[in-house]
């Protein structure tokens, strides 16, 4: 005799404790997949997308800033996030144009996604770092500039020069571990994979592990800025020290 009981549901995140309103590229697959797996609970993510194109249309992502963070706006979230890496490292004035455009629409207090990176940094105390990413080495060349500008050396970068924001979401999890690998540095303090778009927070225990140095990548990074911003601070195990310690 078959029964009839199904399995109970799984408990849904309605994000009782807080509500975290995020932008994001409109190609990007990875981060709200990520975020379902490291937020804890009662923490919710919900998105809206703006178009990102590659090369010199980039900053066309920030053409419809004010329409997107009014439709988060709406959903009553408690804190909003701008989240792409290239973007809002594109140079040092960036993160607070952005920043002022969005207070414009809303008082929701906001987190950018280059500041939660310093931040997570300067958490670790890294002050080196090695720089690896799917990019071409123009958007390394400014990360890196950004970098400084915020007092942080980068002693050395990898481009893989991808083609497109669906071709960086291909690349596995062990292939990041294998590029940074062989960027190791004995003088960085720090490892850092920039891309939103990249499925590298797999990654992160396993460079740790074989460096003993800490590992920052943007969707781990720009979730515990995020998470920290709103008073958020369980620890989250799986995705490297930053995530643990907070």
């Amino acid at each position: 005799m078959h029964s009839t009981l199904h399995a109970a549901p799984r408990a849904a995140n309605y994000g009782l404790r807080a509500r975290l309103g995020i932008m994001l590229p409109a190609s990007n697959t990875v981060t709200e997949t990520l975020a379902a797996a490291f937020l804890p609970a009662g923490v919710s993510l919900h998105a809206t997308r703006l178009l990102l194109h590659k090369g010199p249309g980039a900053l066309s992502m920030l053409d419809r800033l004010e329409e997107a963070t009014a439709l988060l706006a709406d959903a009553t979230v408690d804190r909003l996030i701008f989240h792409c890496t290239a973007i809002t490292m594109y140079d040092p004035e960036m993160p607070a144009r952005i920043r002022s455009r969005m207070a414009a629409v809303t008082k929701i207090p906001v987190t950018i996604t280059s500041e939660a990176i310093v931040a997570a940094l300067r958490k670790l105390q890294a002050r080196k770092v090695v720089l690896v990413t799917p990019y071409d080495q123009g958007t390394n060349d400014r990360e890196r500039a950004f970098l400084a500008h915020n007092g942080i050396a980068v002693l050395g970068d990898r481009a893989l020069n991808l083609p497109t924001g669906a071709s960086y979401a291909e690349v596995e999890p062990e292939q990041w571990v294998r590029e940074t690998l062989e960027m190791a540095d004995p003088e960085a303090d720090a490892y850092f994979l920039s891309c939103t778009q990249i499925r590298a927070a797999e990654a992160i225990e396993a460079i740790e592990a074989a460096t003993g140095k800490p590992v920052v990548t943007s969707n781990q990074g720009m979730l515990w800025g995020a998470m920290r911003d709103a008073g958020i601070t369980d620890p989250i195990s799986g995705y490297g020290r930053l995530a643990r310690e907070f």
